[in-house]
């Protein structure tokens, strides 16, 4: 290998690697070389001897012994400060079974029983029929003190009989206009809530302290390093039904330095509300950049879920006997008002990050976009459309042209309980074919970036790859049922390689956080934001690319994570 990719700079090395290939990131397959990094940064990405110039008696030499060095991570949508603060209170994420949740429940009311209402989440629609658990339920286990818990996808929360009774929500009560209220044959609430019905009961639940909410994110960032993630972008910025305002954890983090990720909040759009809460937007962006925070997105949710019809679709929904309905989802924000917040956000210097599930609100979206270039011209502000679930033919190639990145959530790509009995059913086949077109995306010419949502699903970055490139849930990860049978795969004319979806959690990442100027690579200068991989996933089977583990994850040339199995 050339000398020339090191840099002239004889900086001595903190610590080099050797033993195995580089992703660089800016080659379509790992290359032969060593790398040494020094002062937060990378010095050199040479052959062995020349790094090892670099290197004198204090310098850590780290064996990738086969392995792969790759650029850090980065979740461009994500919530970790109400995933950390979930995995701190009753978190039912681990459990796959309505006996596991229950269990759960009642083991935490019965180590808290201080606790005045039991709060937390994570439970899985699939795992009930019809994906709504009730009321009665919760009232086995828990009948003398109130529960919520959302589920795992935030959209939709499970209430026990004593917390519908301390809000008020009876038969009587009318279902809000962005969500409804699951009911018994009477009219009594049954337990589910959806969208914003949640927030009948949510506004009468404690919320998390301000220290409870920051032991929550530093140990949801302490979880993302393991998994080798280094950066992200927070997708919820404010405050929302159950969760405090994490604008203030994530200064308080960031003022202390405690917040170590490099981190882009997007700054929650009020949907209640309309163009006169633009200037408090701008005021947050102004005081919300400290240390490793940057509030300069901000997140516009158009519609909601398919799983619960409030995706917003071009058509409507089927029954269950496959007959259209009248139903075809949400549109949260009037497309008129869209169009006018998006043009002057855009105008204003904003990043746009949108929740664009089904096909009306990816059309509505795109259309917004349109219309604000027209206005404004082109700009960098580099916004993106998250989830992307169902995206009409005719809208694919609008990306490109718009230069609006595709963010997409690839664990959600594959066949599972939720998407084969709660999804395509009242999608139909035909509608069905057009989820998650990351292929159609890719050769269209759009930008493809990467997150996971977590807490809705799992943070690790290697089985979002591995789904992306298989379309198909890894062995490894936890069917919904339990079992680990091998399901076919999920419409795989839509598969992307290994070297492109692990080019959107890196670099795609990279650059819609802004960040693509000294992270997303490995290359001379730039931070040394990385990450250790046991093995090489290019020379192994694709079927396996969910084996791969994260021995080692480096921040600005720190180790922040050690493997230690």
């Amino acid at each position: 290998m050339s000398n020339k990719s090191m840099s002239n700079n004889r900086q001595r090395a903190d610590t080099v690697f050797v033993g195995g290939k580089v992703f660089t990131g800016t080659c379509p397959t790992p290359i032969d070389a060593a790398v040494a990094i020094g002062g937060g940064r990378i010095l050199a990405v040479a052959d062995t001897a020349t790094v090892h110039s670099l290197a004198d008696a204090d310098t850590e030499v780290v064996d990738l012994a086969g392995g792969l060095l790759v650029p850090g991570f980065q979740d461009a949508h994500v919530h970790p400060a109400v995933a950390g603060v979930q995995m701190l209170s009753c978190d039912l994420s681990q459990e796959r079974s309505i006996d596991g949740y229950l269990a759960v429940v009642a083991g935490y009311a019965e180590e808290h029983p201080e606790a005045a209402w039991i709060r937390g989440g994570g439970w899985s629609m699939d795992v009930f029929p019809g994906g709504t658990p009730t009321r009665a339920m919760l009232d086995a286990v828990v009948p003398d003190r109130p529960v919520m818990l959302t589920n795992r996808d935030g959209h939709g929360a499970w209430a026990n009989t004593r917390a519908l009774e301390l809000s008020g929500v009876d038969r009587t009560t009318a279902d809000p206009a962005d969500g409804r209220i699951e009911r018994e044959a009477d009219g009594t609430p049954a337990g589910t809530l959806q969208e914003g019905a949640m927030d009948l009961v949510a506004r009468h639940v404690p919320i998390a302290t301000p220290d409870e909410a920051h032991a929550g994110l530093l140990a949801a960032q302490e979880h993302l390093f393991s998994l080798g993630v280094t950066s992200w972008q927070d997708a919820m910025i404010g405050a929302f039904p159950g969760n405090p305002d994490n604008y203030g954890v994530y200064l308080r983090a960031a003022r202390e330095g405690s917040l170590r990720a490099r981190v882009v909040g997007a700054l929650w759009w009020d949907r209640e509300r309309g163009l006169e809460q633009i200037p408090e937007l701008e005021e947050r962006r102004r005081t919300g950049r400290v240390g490793r925070f940057n509030a300069t997105s901000v997140k516009i949710m158009q519609d909601g879920i398919a799983e619960n019809f409030t995706a917003g679709l071009l058509e409507p929904y089927l029954d269950g006997c496959g007959c259209a309905t009248a139903n075809s989802g949400l549109s949260f924000i009037d497309p008129d008002v869209l169009t006018e917040a998006v043009s002057r956000l855009d105008r204003s210097g904003f990043q746009l990050h949108f929740h664009a599930l089904g096909d009306r609100a990816v059309r509505e979206v795109l259309d917004a976009l349109d219309a604000a270039r027209t206005a404004n011209g082109a700009n960098d502000n580099r916004h993106h459309l998250a989830h992307l679930q169902i995206v009409h033919p005719d809208d694919i190639a609008r990306f490109g042209k718009l230069g609006a990145a595709a963010n997409i959530q690839a664990l959600w790509a594959a066949h599972e309980p939720q998407m084969d009995e709660l999804t395509i059913p009242f999608l139909g086949p035909e509608r069905a074919a057009l989820q998650y077109p990351f292929g159609d995306l890719q050769r269209a010419g759009a930008r493809l970036v990467a997150g996971s949502d977590w807490s809705v699903s799992s943070p690790n970055p290697l089985w979002g790859i591995h789904v992306a490139v298989n379309r198909a849930v890894p062995d490894e990860a936890p069917h919904p049922t339990g079992t680990f049978e091998p399901l076919p795969p999920f419409f795989p004319e839509q598969a992307l390689t290994l070297a492109q979806a692990l080019t959107a959690y890196t670099a795609g990442s990279a650059w819609v956080n802004h960040l693509d100027e000294v992270t997303g690579t490995v290359e001379v200068g730039k931070y040394a934001d990385l990450v250790v991989l046991d093995r090489d996933p290019f020379a192994h089977p694709v079927e396996e690319i969910a084996e791969t583990r994260v021995l080692r994850t480096y921040l600005d040339g720190e180790l922040v994570f050690a493997a230690t199995d």
